[in-house]
């Protein structure tokens, strides 16, 4: 007896789960963040920054815990810059490497996007157990997915 072929029905995808789920999830963020005129990635760079507010991140810090490349970092921290947001200034011992700091502005923005995890919560109906189980399982599977990709 063959085999069972396994199914490419594009509902059977985990990767088309995950990619829906991330679209809808941009569409849902994109009117909470409009009022203080920021995108989803801005937003969560803002994150990153605000965890540890005193520290100077570098680029490529900044990099890793985004899991972005600098091609599309870079010019999202010139337009943070811009809407004067954070610094970013040249290293002085290595002119490669640059250095990220959160401004006041930047740092008082925090409270007024303080409101919008509640709120994606309350669009979605996602109860508080229910996000915490997601949240652990989707970093396992990335967690999983990111060791698959370096061993092989």
């Amino acid at each position: 007896m063959p085999a069972a072929r396994p199914s490419l029905a594009l509902d059977d995808q985990l990767c088309f789960a995950l990619y829906s789920a991330f679209h809808a999830v941009m569409r849902t963020y994109r009117p909470l963040l409009a009022a203080v005129e920021l995108t989803y990635p801005q937003y969560v760079t803002l994150l990153a920054l605000w965890d540890d507010p005193g520290r100077t991140w570098s680029v490529g810090e900044l990099c890793r815990r985004l899991h972005l490349d600098t091609g599309t970092l870079t010019p999202m921290l010139k337009r943070l810059e811009a809407a004067g947001y954070l610094t970013r200034r040249r290293d002085r011992a290595d002119e490669r490497r640059v250095h990220v700091e959160l401004t006041p502005a930047g740092l008082a923005l925090r409270d007024q996007v303080a409101s919008v995890p509640a709120s994606l919560a309350a669009c979605v109906g996602l109860d508080a157990a229910t996000a915490t189980r997601l949240r652990a399982d989707l970093r396992a599977l990335a967690d999983s997915l990111d060791d698959a990709a370096t061993a092989g």
